[in-house]
């Protein structure tokens, strides 16, 4: 059947459309991103800005119109950080519920490590053995490790590269200062989390997924995403030292003429790497392997496992 899964992150709302069935690959079918970067929307007060909800609203819309037209036999649309902390995010919801027809469910942070945990073990499979799973949004960092499909542990913490660009940088490109605090900082946030992480012993493949890991692998001589899902891609903890050297002094519209870079996120990248970087070191990680499947895959996954041959299709309002 044909699945639709909406990603409302922080950064981008992204529709990702898959052909699938249980116990198969899910092959993709469409994709389409839309730049919204709700998380900067939030007022001083904590609420999404009305302009924040119209724009979400009319590009849910746009989604849905599209999951129909593709013929989609189920939608399945969630929201994380930025919409979860938002103080009128109930009343979000059910406006865009009301406007669109589209039922928005927000996932934990613990959700969110645990479906992208599942995605990360279907990709590599049981002889990964213990598996840590480490994915970078734009408002939190999620670990996950186990040797099952479910992880022994779920962690989600506030040290996403969006959120910490507005939270610890006062300046295009950010100062000396600002980057060795943040440094600091992050070291001491990982601290607790490395040591808990450590009781579950050593992990035998350690895998990172997301935007912003790919992204710095394709900066540090990783192949491009034309090069297709299969190719081995690594990011070492030597080359990140060295890129975070050379893009902690470059403005965010330098870094956007980079190879690899998205436009959108290009202002969050140096936040990224530090995170990246403290979360290696932190669980004495020389490098990760680049996982090419994450949370949206993992929501699919699990849909699968749910459904008996169901077929419910999606039709317009």
């Amino acid at each position: 059947m044909r699945l639709g899964v909406l990603d409302v992150g922080s950064n981008t709302v992204h529709l990702l459309v898959v052909d699938a069935r249980r116990g198969a690959h899910p092959t993709p079918a469409r994709s389409e991103k839309t730049v919204l970067r709700l998380a900067e929307r939030i007022t001083p007060s904590g609420q999404l800005s009305k302009v924040g909800a119209d724009d979400l609203v009319r590009t849910v819309a746009a989604a849905r119109e599209s999951s129909v037209r593709l013929g989609c036999a189920d939608l399945m649309a969630f929201a994380t950080s930025a919409v979860r902390e938002a103080g009128n995010s109930a009343a979000v919801l059910r406006r865009v519920h009301k406007e669109t027809g589209v039922e928005l469910k927000v996932l934990s942070g613990e959700d969110e490590a645990r479906l992208t945990f599942l995605a990360a073990r279907r990709w590599y499979g049981w002889s990964a053995g213990n598996l840590l799973v480490l994915d970078i949004g734009g408002g939190s960092l999620e670990i996950a490790a186990g040797i099952d499909e479910d992880p022994d542990f779920a962690w989600s913490l506030p040290l996403g590269a969006g959120r910490l660009t507005r939270t610890r940088f006062t300046s295009d490109p950010p100062t000396r200062d600002q980057v060795e605090r943040t440094v600091g900082w992050l070291a001491e946030q990982l601290a607790p989390v490395a040591r808990r992480v450590a009781k579950y012993g050593t992990p035998d493949r350690a895998v990172a997924t997301s935007k912003t890991f790919r992204t710095l692998a394709r900066l540090t001589g990783a192949a491009p995403s034309s090069a297709g899902p299969r190719v081995r891609r690594v990011l070492t903890d030597t080359a990140l030292s060295q890129l975070i050297a050379f893009i902690s002094r470059m403005s965010a519209a330098d870094l956007a003429q980079l190879d690899g870079v998205s436009p959108g996120r290009a202002h969050q990248l140096v936040a990224g790497a530090l995170v990246a970087q403290a979360t290696m070191r932190a669980l004495s990680l020389p490098e990760v392997e680049i996982g090419p499947w994450a949370l949206r895959e993992g929501v699919i996954l699990r849909r699968l496992d749910q459904t008996n041959g169901e077929d419910h299709t999606v039709h317009s309002d």
